[in-house]
């Protein structure tokens, strides 16, 4: 368990790429200690040593975020080793194309809400109640803009998000009162292995490092829901006005997400 006085401890999943790495370095500039959770072990333990962290800065756990029983134990190895964390941050997610007239694209709608949906409230587990016996704490959720509208082709990513922002809205009504809150961050287009091979025009992308910036900075103030950039957020809501017939027309001729097969 961590001395009283150590830096603060975030713990970060979907750490080995994109928005979670970026997260974690964010965090490692402020220094703050670090508990990362991803399957490719070496390859986080690599990233720690090039990052110029050393294991009294940072933690690694081997864990598959689908599988909920992976991701608790790392969780409770955490505070085991480490301490109860200050902010836990769920970024690990997957986006797949899918067509629900293809039979294999239910498993890929299955494996993505074991991901971004269960995956993210067992990230959360091992923490609640003992945030809550504490008097305070942060869980973060990572959703989307996708939530907002459903897009061609994004059935199970943008279903997916969409459950991440009304799951986070029920725990921080939950968490009201215990001193734990819950922060759903909505990112537009982030350059990052997930959006490497959309097929269509991602206007407002942001780099990773910045939208981490913007995202730590919202943590810190106590936003409860942000957009990030905001200009995203405008067209999001702009689009969800949109009557259905003028969405369905303007969605119509838009590339979608490649399919796992």
């Amino acid at each position: 368990m961590a001395d009283r006085g150590a830096a603060p401890l975030a713990f970060i999943t979907g750490a080995s790429s994109g928005i979670g790495q970026a997260l974690a370095a964010r965090y490692a500039a402020a220094g703050w200690r670090l508990a990362l959770v991803a399957r490719r072990t070496a390859e986080m333990q690599a990233w720690a040593v090039a990052q110029g962290l050393g294991p009294e800065r940072v933690a690694v756990y081997g864990a598959d975020v689908a599988v909920p029983d992976s991701v608790v134990a790392a969780g409770q190895a955490c505070i085991a080793a480490q301490g109860l964390p200050e902010v836990v941050l769920a970024c690990a997610g997957i986006s797949v194309g899918m067509d629900t007239a293809e039979r294999a694209d239910l498993d890929v709608l299955r494996d993505v809400l074991a991901l971004n949906n269960i995956g993210l409230a067992a990230t959360f587990h091992p923490f609640v109640a003992a945030m809550r016996q504490r008097g305070h704490g942060t869980l973060v959720g990572v959703a989307s803009v996708a939530a907002i509208r459903g897009l061609p082709g994004h059935g199970a990513y943008s279903a997916s998000k969409a459950g991440v922002v009304a799951y986070c809205e029920s725990l921080r009504v939950e968490c009201r009162g215990s001193g734990v809150r819950v922060v759903t961050l909505l990112p537009g287009y982030v350059a990052t292995p997930l959006t490497a091979k959309n097929p269509y025009s991602m206007p407002f992308l942001m780099a990773p490092d910045a939208f981490a910036e913007r995202a730590f900075r919202a943590i810190e103030a106590g936003d409860s829901y942000r957009v990030i950039p905001w200009q995203m957020g405008v067209v999001a809501k702009l689009l969800r006005l949109l009557p259905n017939p003028l969405y369905d027309r303007l969605m119509a001729g838009r590339g979608r997400k490649p399919r796992r097969a």
